[in-house]
């Protein structure tokens, strides 16, 4: 009966857990669009600060935070390696939410031939999330102070770690040294930063939790070594991603990104906390195929965009407001794919008409004929 109580609880935990991590990534993707959105009704703002006084933008911040706050209890709930994949619920969440904000009146042959990768990529998801989170491990503990240093002190969790740090300054090196500014390259040391990250979150969410329940753990030294380990993390890999920003797709790191940063999410679940320590072979597989149904579920919906094309704006006489008026060429396609929150594409144009603010009036003929018929000057 004890066995059976016990795991009754633990299932009840991972599905609370669960809950949480798809309720979180659900609501950071909408927020981000939401703030995107924003930024896009103020494209044509003189001042960089407006965003501040806009509503819609401090809804975003604060559905961000509570999605966030969602995502980070999560880990003291269910297993590492069941919450790390639910990162791929706010790739598809962005692809809906994308595709709602675009509202694009097309033929069903047209729409179906634009979107049909997407389509696939979203269903394949929807299903590899069921099947990680029905076959999910079941080996979950509450994680006090003592139990956090038990598992750091093991001589795997040592090994790990120790590979983890050589293969992270190698590739520093040729990052650094060698100008190795490969993707693979960059998102590998953002994964491997992402493993501690991880780590470290699901330890300081556990013992936050175990400390609202009454059980204080914000004394023991191991609290605070794993919150200084999580915030430098986080920071780092953040760095690392804006310079992947500035060199590559947003597309194509979302895709790469999510693979790896998974992969090595669940090894480090694996070493760190032993979640698959009592799991079957029929589980462990059925898990393994949900993530990659996952994986291959957000490379389908990433990679269904265009070629980039360069933004290539003309000026008309078309006056707004008495001032013309810019527009787009035509050489840019709003209609490539979404990821990760954007409303606009990934070319960083804007569906938008943004004034030119000249700062003195147009010149007119009747001005340009009466400087003509002045006297020359005369000359000695």
């Amino acid at each position: 009966k004890q066995n059976t109580k016990q795991k009754t609880t633990r299932l009840s935990d991972n599905l609370i857990g669960s809950l949480l991590g798809i309720f979180g990534n659900v609501l950071v993707s909408i927020s981000l669009s939401i703030q995107k959105y924003s930024h896009v009704k103020l494209a044509g703002n003189k001042d960089p600060r407006a965003f501040y006084h806009a509503k819609t933008w401090w809804c975003g911040f604060v559905l961000t935070s509570l999605g966030e706050g969602a995502n980070f209890v999560s880990y003291a709930f269910a297993p590492l390696s069941l919450i790390a994949p639910l990162n791929a619920v706010s790739v598809v969440t962005s692809s809906i939410v994308g595709l709602i904000f675009l509202q694009e009146k097309s033929k069903p042959k047209e729409f179906a031939k634009r979107y049909g990768l997407s389509f696939l990529g979203c269903i394949l998801t929807i299903g590899g999330t069921y099947l990680f989170v029905a076959f999910g491990p079941n080996s979950h503990e509450q994680l006090e102070a003592a139990n956090i240093v038990k598992h750091i002190v093991g001589w795997p969790v040592l090994l790990y770690l120790l590979l983890e740090i050589i293969a992270f300054c190698l590739l520093l090196y040729f990052y650094k040294q060698h100008r190795a500014n490969y993707l693979v390259v960059i998102v590998l040391l953002v994964a491997l930063l992402g493993s501690v990250t991880v780590i470290t979150v699901k330890a300081v969410s556990s013992m936050l939790v175990l400390t609202a329940e009454g059980n204080m753990q914000l004394y023991y030294p191991i609290f605070s070594v794993m919150f200084v380990c999580m915030v430098a993390s986080v920071v780092f890999q953040a760095k690392f991603l804006s310079q992947a920003c500035k060199l590559y797709d947003s597309s194509l790191i979302a895709g790469v990104n999510y693979s790896l940063s998974t992969f090595f999410a669940i090894v480090a679940g694996a070493v760190f906390y032993l979640e698959f320590k009592n799991e079957d072979a029929l589980h462990i597989c059925m898990f393994l195929l949900g993530s990659a149904f996952c994986i291959l579920g957000v490379f389908l919906i990433t990679k269904n965009r265009k070629n980039i094309k360069t933004f290539e704006p003309y000026v008309t006489m078309d006056m707004a407001n008495g001032v013309p008026t810019i527009h787009d060429k035509g050489l840019v396609d709003f209609n490539s794919s979404f990821s990760y929150g954007a409303l606009v594409n990934n070319d960083g144009a804007t569906p938008g008409v943004l004034p030119v603010n000249l700062g003195q009036p147009p010149a007119s003929s009747k001005s340009t004929d009466a400087s003509c018929d002045q006297p020359d000057l005369k000359t000695d």
